[in-house]
């Protein structure tokens, strides 16, 4: 069973190097969007820079590689009883691999796309919550990253307690919505230094 674990970890981790931001970026012959903006290889900074345009095949791309390591690590450990667990595992080895990508020098995303698309796979009940959590705090505040860290958050809690009756789902699902609020720290400093911007709706740039 351990080997289908590494198996789960690995394809998952390199399916996370597949940063869609970056990959688009390259394809449409402009500069890496990490170089751009603020540096982040992520959905929110491609938009920021190049607009939505072409924002919508890095959706595809961050969407599917999550997809893709989730029903693998089922797949993998499903023959042993834990389905639910392995497509946790593949869950949060993309999103290891997305903000950490050896094959990118390790500048990544912060994984909120392939997050959000793991917590879909994992439990539509709870993904749901989080997307209104971030819906309604995002109207509020036109805060994007106050709102992916709510919304994290949010899954972070209320995975656990619906399958708290399965203590290994439950950590890794906590684990997963932690890791995303995790890669939010600066955000976080910045949000209580008061030095966030926020998202314009109209042309999605930085403003004030």
């Amino acid at each position: 069973m351990w080997l289908s674990v590494l198996l789960a970890v690995l394809a998952g981790y390199l399916l996370g190097n597949l940063n869609g931001a970056v990959i688009v970026s390259r394809l449409l012959g402009k500069k890496d969007v990490r170089e751009q903006g603020s540096g982040n290889a992520g959905l929110t900074n491609f938009l920021r820079v190049y607009g939505p345009s072409s924002a919508v095949l890095v959706v595809v791309i961050d969407v599917l590689k999550a997809v893709a390591a989730c029903v693998l690590g089922r797949l993998l450990l499903a023959p042993y009883g834990f389905g639910r667990e392995g497509l946790l595992v593949g869950g949060l080895a993309v999103n290891l691999g997305h903000d950490f990508p050896a094959l990118l020098g390790f500048r990544g995303g912060k994984g909120v796309l392939c997050g959000i698309t793991a917590a879909f796979m994992a439990d539509w009940r709870c993904a749901l919550v989080v997307i209104v959590v971030f819906a309604l705090c995002l109207w509020l505040t036109r805060y994007v990253s106050l709102s992916s860290i709510l919304g994290a958050f949010t899954f972070a809690v209320a995975y656990p307690i619906v399958h708290r009756q399965e203590l290994p789902a439950a950590i890794m699902g906590a684990v997963l919505g932690l890791f995303i609020v995790f890669m939010h720290r600066s955000n976080i400093s910045r949000l209580l230094k008061g030095t966030e911007r926020k998202a314009t709706f109209s042309k999605f740039r930085k403003t004030k």
